[in-house]
This record gives structure tokens, sequence and C-alpha cells, in this order.
């Protein structure tokens, strides 16, 4: 039989029979384990992100504490 027979089995059960559910959660749970990963992910700039803007336009100044009531 070559490396590549269709017919040849991967896996083998060694003891108990389950049904097709199981042997198909399985392969799935192999398939996902032995596959690549994903790249990482990309830093973002500090430029781009948006979260330095939280909290930080803090007005000074006669008006500040009017001016930081109001909705931006």
């Amino acid at each position: 039989m070559a490396a590549t027979d269709p017919t040849r089995s991967v896996l083998r059960v060694i003891r108990g029979s389950p049904d097709g559910a199981e042997l198909a959660a399985l392969v799935v749970a192999l398939a996902v384990a032995l596959a690549p990963g994903l790249p990482p992910a990309r830093a973002r700039s500090p430029w781009a992100d948006q979260s330095f803007r939280q909290g930080a336009f803090q007005r000074s100044g006669p008006d500040a504490w009017r001016i930081s009531g109001l909705p931006r």
C-alpha cells in the first residue's frame, strides 16, 4: 500500500465504538490543531490609534469648566 492510498486509515479506534458525530468531532479537532496558525496581527500605529482621544483633549483656560460639560 502506498502512503497516498486513499483507502488507508489514518486514525484507528483502539477501544470503544464511537459514532459518526464523535469521529467527526475528533477529525475537526485534529485538523484545527494541526492547521497553520494565522499570521500575527499588526500593531496599530500610534497615529491611527483612536483610544488616545478618550479624555485626552482637556482644555484649559477661563471657560474650561463650562466647556468640559459640553458634548464633543
